[in-house]
């Protein structure tokens, strides 16, 4: 860490990851608190009480950054299709007038523009392309942000809309923004949304949490470990361990015994090993930008601070091919190709 980004980041006290779905039994969340001389991660957790999960994080004394597993932030192509203005926490906020927005919708004929999560199951014939026609939207690559198109690091994400299959991430989105943010941007003050609110240095201050989406598979890159098969075999994850230990042992970080336990025994034998791995690489991956490895880098396309989103530690841009009618805003030039210095 250099000495700038020690006193960057130095209000922070709590770094946390959870990995969010809409089903209870599949989040969980890894915590590391701050200590003397690095930071102590506990093993994951249940999430438990997504109502009260901000408020067991809060620390008035320092500065929290949560990273979250979906995607924060909606399409463009969306937005300007219908009209609709200001950032995606004004979006949130609005939601109160729309109820039925949170409601997947089962056929092509009920999607809308405050319906636009699709499909409540598989259909046969049913195709991204017809979704995003019955949106308004020009074609099924409409319904991607820019940080969810493909990169030369990674293939493409899913959609945020859409909500079927194992590469989905549209119904955790949706749990998401229902439990944790839509409450905590009404009672307003203590949560801060990364990047629409402004700069991460910026947003870590004192009494705040701020909230950033993260991707494990962009960890693992962040990371430098390199994942041999599935997350899904407890026998791929056990081949982690050497490489876990190692990027903790960069950032200063001393895993709780339960932690150095989990990464040893390749976090269990159940069906949510996965999602103790990925709530530990989420974690890590967000010390890896406090501690100054990776730049918290956004593009300066106003779509993408205001309304799409980014996640953090990405500094590979989309490859835009077939992309050149994307929407622009206030005139300004859409995804400037530009990296990092």
């Amino acid at each position: 860490m250099t000495v700038g980004t020690a006193a960057i980041f130095a209000s922070v006290s709590l770094v946390a990851h959870a990995d969010w779905s809409v089903a209870a039994r599949k989040r969980w969340i890894a915590v590391a608190r701050r200590t003397g001389n690095g930071w102590r991660l506990a093993a994951p957790a249940p999430v438990a009480d997504p109502a009260t999960l901000l408020a067991r994080l809060h620390d008035p004394e320092g500065a929290v950054l949560l990273g979250i597993d979906c995607p924060l932030g909606l399409p463009r192509a969306y937005a300007a299709a219908h009209g609709i203005g200001g950032t995606f926490p004004d979006f949130l906020r609005g939601l109160a007038k729309f109820p039925d927005f949170f409601r997947v919708c089962a056929t092509l004929e009920e999607i809308g523009p405050w319906r636009p999560f699709y499909p409540a199951r598989g259909i046969a014939g049913m195709t991204r392309a017809a979704h995003a026609a019955a949106l308004g939207l020009a074609d099924a690559d409409a319904l991607h942000r820019a940080v969810d198109r493909g990169t030369a690091e990674r293939p493409a994400g899913a959609p945020p809309f859409w909500t079927l299959g194992a590469n989905q991430s549209g119904k955790a989105a949706l749990a998401a923004w229902r439990e944790v943010l839509l409450p905590a941007l009404a009672e307003g003050g203590r949560l801060r949304l990364w990047p629409f609110e402004g700069d991460l240095a910026a947003l870590l201050s004192r009494g705040k949490i701020v909230l950033a989406e993260t991707y494990p598979a962009e960890a693992l890159r962040h990371l430098h470990i390199r994942l041999a098969g599935s997350k899904r075999r407890r026998s791929d994850r056990l081949t982690l361990a050497e490489g876990l230990r190692g990027a903790m042992g960069r950032l200063g970080v001393a895993p709780e015994p339960a932690m150095a336990a989990a990464v040893a025994e390749g976090f269990g034998a159940d069906a949510a090993g996965e999602d103790r791995l990925d709530c530990t690489l989420g974690v890590l991956c967000a010390l890896n930008v406090v501690a100054g490895h990776r730049p918290a880098f956004v593009p300066a396309d106003p779509w993408i601070r205001r309304w799409e989103g980014w996640v953090l530690g990405q500094t590979a841009l989309p490859q835009l091919s077939g992309c050149a009618a994307l929407p622009r805003l206030s005139g300004c030039a859409a995804l400037p190709l530009s990296r990092p210095a």
